[in-house]
């Protein structure tokens, strides 16, 4: 499959090709654990029916339906999480990666976000004047 990108955030079917993607990765895990529809609905308290509509990808269905979904298959949330923060800042996102592994690159994020917020603490516990000057912008 060629590389393409997600629609322009503002355009509905990217939260649709979220869901289609979650589904699917849902379905697969649930199918290599050797865990029936049935089984894997009651485990995490919803019908049947409405499983289905998640592992197919239905418009209608709830984010955090899928974040449940993936939790209790021991899945990471990145396929969901990541291409959100690309809509919320109307950035295009690689279709290419909701189909693949997302670890590596959630472990960047994390260890991205762990050192800004290790900068901002040592600027605001060794800088003097941190607290004597309120303006200072310690986020940017």
């Amino acid at each position: 499959m060629p590389l393409q990108a997600i629609p322009n955030a503002r355009d509905p079917s990217v939260l649709e090709m979220i869901k289609l993607m979650s589904g699917r990765r849902i379905e697969m895990k649930r199918r290599v654990e050797r865990i029936t529809q049935e089984d894997f609905a009651a485990n995490i308290g919803i019908g049947t029916r409405w499983l289905r509509e998640i592992e197919a990808g239905n418009p209608k269905s709830r984010l955090d339906d899928h974040f449940r979904c993936a939790h209790a298959l021991g899945l990471s949330t990145g396929h969901l999480v990541i291409p959100l923060l690309f809509m919320e800042h109307r950035r295009v996102f690689p279709r290419g990666l909701l189909e693949g592994d997302l670890s590596k690159l959630e472990t960047v994020c994390i260890d991205a976000i762990a050192q800004h917020n290790l900068e901002t603490l040592s600027r605001q516990l060794f800088t003097p004047d941190a607290d004597a000057n309120p303006d200072n912008k310690l986020d940017e």
